[in-house]
C-alpha cells in the first residue's frame, strides 16, 4: 500500500497527542487521588507538560510550512512520542504498567503511514523504549486495589484506548486513501483524454493542408456559378455557400498554422461568434439577453466552447420539433457567465454527468469530440461547466470563465 502523505499524518498525530496528554493527566490524577498511589508526580507531570508543549508548537507551525514535511520529520515526531512514553511508563511501574503496550500503537501508525525503512526505524526505537522502561523502570507502588485487580482494570482501559486510537486513525487514513484514489482516477482519465486531443490536433494539422486545395477549388466554382446565374434565390444560396466555404477556409488556415508561432491567436468578439453560428444554423431561432456583452473579446478556445454548446442545443431542440435556443451572457467580477438552454426532451438525471472522453458521442452521427474539447478548455482556463434540467422541458448547460477586464467593453 502506498504510504500516506506526511502532512495529514502529522495532523493526525497532533490530534492523537492531545488525546494522549489528556488521558495521561486523568490517569495521574486518578492513581494519586483515588487509588492513593505514591507516584513520582513531579516527573510524571513534567512528561505531560513536555508533550503538551511540543504538540502546541507543532500544531502552530504546521499550517505555516511552505513545503510538505518529509518522512524524516514524521519519524522525529514519533521519536518524541516514544521518548515521552518511555519516560511515563518508566516512572509508573515499568514493564508492570499495563499501558506499556501503547508502544505497539506507535509502530502500527508508522507502518500504515510511513515508508518501510522509516517504519522499521520506528519499530526499533519503540523496542528500545520498551526495553529501557522495563529495565530502568520504577516499581509500581501499592494502591488501594489489589495488584491483580489493578492489572485487570488497567489492561481493560488500555485495550479500550488502543481500540479508539486505531479506529480513529484507520478511518481517517482510509478516507484519505479513497480521496487520493479518486483524484488519481480523474487524473488518469484527464491524461488519456488530453493525449487523444494532442493526437487529434496533430492529425487535424495534416488534414488541414490536404483540405485547403479542394476548398479553394470549391470557392472558385461557387464564384463562377454566381457569375453565370442571376436568379435571386439561387444567387442568395450561392452567396451563403460562398460565406460558408470562406469560413471553412479560415478554420483550415488556423489548423494549418505552424505550432511554433510565438504570437497568440487573435481574439474574437462574442457577437461575431454568434453570427458565425447563425450562418451555419440558419433555421435555429436564438433568443439572447438584451444586455449581453457581445463586444467582449474572447480567445478562440472560448469561442469554440460557445459554438459547441449552441450546436448541441440546436440539435437537441430540433429532435423535439423546436427551433428555439435561449442564450444568457453576462460578465460578473471578471467572469464570463453563460447559460445555453435548449427546448429538447431533456435528459435522465442519473446520467447528468457531462462526458469528458474523446470519441464517445451519444449521437449516431457525432464524432464525440466537441464536449471533450470543451472540458479541456474549461480546465485549462480555470473555469466551470455544469448541466441541469431546464424549467419546463429541455436542458440548461452553464459555464463560467475568467476574462481579461481590459478587453471588456
Amino acid at each position: 500500500m502506498q504510504p500516506a502523505s506526511p502532512a495529514p499524518f502529522l495532523r493526525t498525530l497532533c490530534s492523537l497527542r492531545w488525546l494522549a496528554t489528556a488521558g495521561q493527566a486523568v490517569a495521574i490524577l486518578f492513581a494519586s487521588k483515588v487509588l492513593h498511589m505514591q507516584l513520582p508526580l513531579l516527573a510524571l507531570w513534567a512528561g505531560v507538560c513536555a508533550l503538551a508543549a511540543f504538540n502546541a508548537v507543532v500544531q502552530w507551525h504546521l499550517p505555516r510550512r511552505s513545503s510538505e514535511p518529509t518522512p524524516a520529520t514524521a519519524f522525529g515526531h514519533i521519536l518524541v512520542d516514544i521518548t515521552v512514553l518511555t519516560w511515563m511508563v518508566g516512572f509508573s511501574g515499568g514493564i508492570a504498567n499495563p499501558f506499556g503496550s501503547l508502544f505497539l500503537i506507535l509502530i502500527a501508525l508508522a507502518a500504515l503511514a510511513l515508508p518501510r525503512a522509516w517504519s522499521f526505524a520506528v519499530a526499533a526505537a519503540a523496542v528500545l523504549g520498551f526495553a529501557t522502561s522495563a529495565v530502568a523502570g520504577i516499581e509500581l507502588p501499592a494502591a488501594s486495589l489489589p495488584p491483580a485487580q489493578l492489572q485487570r482494570w488497567g489492561s481493560a482501559i488500555n485495550f479500550l484506548l488502543s481500540s479508539v486510537v486505531v479506529l480513529l486513525f484507520a478511518t481517517r487514513l482510509a478516507s484519505s486513501l479513497r480521496t487520493r484514489e479518486a483524484e488519481l482516477a480523474a487524473l488518469r482519465e484527464r491524461f488519456t483524454r488530453n493525449e487523444g486531443i494532442v493526437a487529434l490536433a496533430t492529425h487535424a494539422a495534416s488534414v488541414a493542408h490536404e483540405l485547403n486545395t479542394p476548398l479553394a477549388t470549391l470557392t472558385l466554382l461557387v464564384d463562377d456559378l454566381a457569375e453565370e446565374h442571376h436568379e435571386p434565390s439561387l444567387h442568395e444560396d450561392l452567396h451563403t455557400a460562398r460565406m460558408l466555404l470562406e469560413q471553412c477556409r479560415q478554420r483550415v488556415r488556423q489548423l494549418a498554422a505552424p505550432a511554433e508561432q510565438q504570437h497568440a491567436p487573435a481574439s474574437v468578439t462574442l457577437g461575431s461568434v454568434i453570427e458565425q453560428w447563425q450562418l451555419v444554423k440558419p433555421t435555429a431561432r436564438l433568443h439572447c439577453n438584451a444586455d449581453a456583452p457581445l463586444q467582449q473579446r474572447v480567445e478562440p478556445a472560448i469561442a469554440h466552447l460557445l459554438l459547441v454548446l449552441l450546436n448541441n442545443a440546436a440539435e437537441a431542440s430540433g429532435l423535439n420539433g423546436s427551433a428555439r435556443i435561449d442564450l444568457q451572457l453576462h460578465i460578473d467580477r471578471q467572469q464570463l457567465q453563460g447559460r445555453v438552454r435548449d427546448h429538447g426532451r431533456g435528459f435522465d438525471p442519473a446520467q447528468a454527468a457531462l462526458p469528458g472522453k474523446l470519441f464517445n458521442s451519444g449521437k449516431s452521427y457525432g464524432l464525440g469530440v466537441g464536449l471533450a474539447l470543451s472540458h479541456a478548455t474549461i480546465e485549462r482556463l480555470g473555469g466551470k461547466l455544469w448541466m441541469q434540467p431546464a424549467d419546463g422541458q429541455g436542458t440548461s448547460v452553464g459555464f463560467s470563465l475568467p476574462v481579461d477586464p481590459q478587453e471588456a467593453p
